[in-house]
């Protein structure tokens, strides 16, 4: 651009060195500078225009070059993700394997205490007709006996063994306890807890402190009858009193007190003894 900038001055210097010229040269030659110029004028704002374009042009790209980045950088972040959601999966995958081995397990275990419950009924049932197979249908009939989780329990009531008020032991419970002393006898290793309840009526009986007392007497009186007149060995008998504080029933009604006062004889393998039986528990059938 400084070339055509020049080219009117050099055409003044050629004037000035060929010295004077006539006024026809002289015009062609003021129309010929007249054309350059604007011939120059014009290239120049061409110039400019495509300056312009160029700083427009540059932008453009530094814009897309800017766009680009980002895009990148978007697709490096999308990258990651895809890379953190396939390792999930992965860790997901390991995940649900583990959860299926815990389910399994604890079907087993699940299956491992039904089994064992099947084995705890069949050995209480096998202890109880152990237990009461020396005594006839009509013998039982006035003895509850239950077993819960190997030990048997043997209710009495105490109308059946006591005066009211009293502890002690009314002849009309002579047949009660023959029953007794026949299941004790029959298991002669087994220990025997005798033990007396009361409902929560105050006794007013001079020679008894309170229930305690009564419960604990009656259990004594109990323990005594079995052993000086049916022969049970009194080394594996134990008599305790539990008062008005195990009931079985709400003493807020005459029923609920008839309950509650009540002996209870309580027979207890021992572990080797709790081994033979589960060794006689018949097996459960296979479905």
């Amino acid at each position: 651009m400084k070339f055509y900038k020049s080219i009117p001055i050099m055409l003044l210097a050629g004037i000035m060195i060929s010295g004077c010229v006539s006024n026809k040269k002289y015009t062609e030659l003021q129309d010929t500078y007249s054309k350059l110029r604007e011939r120059n004028q014009e290239l120049s704002n061409k110039y400019q225009d495509s300056q312009r374009e160029l700083s427009g042009s540059s932008s453009r790209v530094k814009s897309l070059e800017e766009q680009i980045a980002s895009e990148k950088s978007n697709v490096a972040a999308l990258q990651e993700a895809l890379n953190k959601c396939l390792n999930s999966s992965s860790q997901g995958n390991v995940n649900i394997s583990k959860l299926a081995d815990e389910i399994n397990s604890s079907n087993k275990y699940i299956k491992q205490l039904v089994n064992a419950k099947n084995k705890s009924d069949s050995l209480n049932m096998v202890l109880t007709n152990n237990l009461t197979r020396s005594l006839s249908r009509e013998e039982l009939s006035g003895v509850d006996v239950q077993v819960l989780k190997g030990v048997v329990y043997i209710s009495l009531a105490d109308n059946m063994l006591y005066k009211s008020g009293s502890f002690e032991v009314s002849d009309k419970a002579g047949e009660t306890l023959s029953k007794i002393a026949k299941i004790i006898t029959d298991y002669n290793t087994y220990d025997v807890l005798i033990e007396g309840n009361t409902d929560n009526v105050p006794i007013t009986q001079p020679n008894i402190r309170n229930n305690w007392d009564l419960s604990a007497l009656r259990a004594s009186s109990v323990v005594q009858v079995l052993q000086t007149k049916y022969g049970v060995d009194p080394k594996r008998l134990t008599a305790g009193g539990r008062g008005e504080f195990n009931p079985i029933a709400d003493n807020a009604t005459p029923a609920g007190k008839s309950q509650n006062r009540r002996t209870q004889i309580i027979i207890t393998p021992k572990l080797d003894q709790f081994m033979d039986l589960i060794g006689k528990a018949p097996e459960q059938s296979q479905k």
